[in-house]
């Protein structure tokens, strides 16, 4: 039988999982987080996450998957590679890491006997990643189910959040400033702001600059 009162977030240290973090604790009495060790070159998101865990009274977890990094060339976890921005399918794509993780989620919930597991995927902001988009969601969730034979529930609570909304979000759940300034979401392990270069940064600090500016507007 599994809790419905507990749930696991996929949790990075980044905007959307830190999001996705305080999302759940409104939601389920026990929450765990769960980072992923995978040859990522911006590493020390696994200990900003740990320390934002721990602020957050969560218990917190690290899978080792560096398998990943070694089944693909991609320039998250190859430094040789410069980072790029194609308009189909950029080199930033770790190809099946969120099959991965969303797979090694479920393990560990069926292990905890956890039926909640929250992912910050999104497909209105999803960087061309097929494996941000909600039919992915909706299949993994089916498949998991179906391979342990449990009724897990997948969460994409950003699913349908552009990045502006998702700053909005963190505001309403009272974390806006912990996300402005403790996050790590750019590629180049920068905290904050980040880098400004990378795909992710661009995209994080457009959101803010339209929230911000949104919101001087009301």
């Amino acid at each position: 039988m599994l809790n419905t009162n507990q749930a696991i977030v996929l949790f990075s240290g980044g905007q959307d999982s830190t999001t996705c973090l305080y999302w759940a604790k409104e939601r389920f009495e026990k929450v765990y987080a769960l980072s992923f060790s995978y040859g990522q070159k911006h590493s020390n998101e696994v200990e900003i996450a740990r320390q934002i865990a721990s602020e957050a009274g969560v218990e917190f977890h690290v899978l080792d998957a560096h398998f990943i990094s070694s089944l693909s060339v991609n320039s998250l976890t190859d430094s040789s590679l410069e980072m790029d921005e194609s308009n189909s399918l950029p080199n930033t794509f770790v190809p099946g890491r969120n099959l991965f993780f969303l797979s090694m989620a479920a393990v560990f919930a069926f292990e905890h006997e956890v039926k909640h597991i929250i992912t910050g995927v999104s497909q209105t902001d999803f960087s061309g990643y097929p494996d941000c988009r909600h039919n992915f969601i909706l299949s993994t969730n089916t498949t998991l189910n179906l391979a342990m034979e449990r009724e897990f529930e997948l969460h994409a609570p950003l699913m349908w959040l552009d990045k502006s909304q998702v700053w909005e979000l963190s505001d309403q759940l009272g974390v806006f400033d912990l996300i402005k300034d403790r996050t790590l979401t750019c590629y180049n392990g920068v905290v904050a702001q980040g880098c400004g270069h990378c795909p992710a940064c661009k995209l994080r600090n457009k959101g803010l600059e339209e929230y911000l500016n949104r919101k001087e507007k009301r």
